[in-house]
């Protein structure tokens, strides 16, 4: 694997110390990590926004019942004026990456209309904004005990329930989080 894409696909599950309240307790699917930095997805901080709501500011009319009472996740500080949709392999959209075999992430408007007719992926998860590091910083961040890193799974980043996936993420590590102290230090 090339190194420059070695967290792609990964979780980051923020340590109990993490001072950002952006990133407290939430575990990030990293989508992109190359020479230039990385973008990610948070994947278990719902927004007291539902489908319904974007289908009204994007103009959709007759949303698909069942599509519009999902809830949409706060993706991260950066871009929140965008959308984000992660999603399985089963369709294929306009501006789509390959995040892994079973996860995609889609940037381009058509996803959200085939959601809004009942017509889009099975399994997806909407976000508002993403996360984002510059060349390095994840890196750094990752020296400095912030983050737990482990290989994403679809089960986790699309059925574990959004209140059970920042300790659920940690179990994958064979790890008790609630276990493990606030200040990191180092062997």
């Amino acid at each position: 694997m090339d190194s420059s894409s070695l967290l792609t696909n990964q979780l980051l599950i923020a340590m109990p110390g993490m001072a950002d309240p952006n990133f407290s307790t939430t575990v990030t699917l990293i989508c992109e990590h190359n020479d230039d930095g990385a973008l990610g997805i948070i994947i278990n901080r719902p927004l007291n926004l539902k489908l319904s709501g974007l289908f009204e500011q994007l103009a959709v009319d007759d949303a698909n019942p069942e599509a519009a009472g999902r809830p949409v996740m706060a993706g991260g500080p950066v871009g929140t004026e965008r959308g984000f949709v992660l999603h399985d392999k089963e369709h294929s959209f306009e501006n789509t990456l390959t995040v892994s075999e079973d996860i995609h992430l889609t940037l381009s408007r058509d996803v959200i209309d085939a959601m809004a007719v009942g017509d889009g992926p099975e399994k997806s998860l909407v976000a508002i904004g993403y996360a984002g590091w510059e060349a390095g910083q994840i890196e750094a961040e990752m020296l400095a005990n912030t983050w737990l890193s482990v290989a994403a799974t679809p089960e986790l980043v699309f059925d574990i329930p959004f209140e059970e996936r920042w300790n659920s993420a940690a179990r994958l590590l064979g790890i008790d989080i609630a276990r493990i102290a606030p200040d990191a230090g180092h062997a």
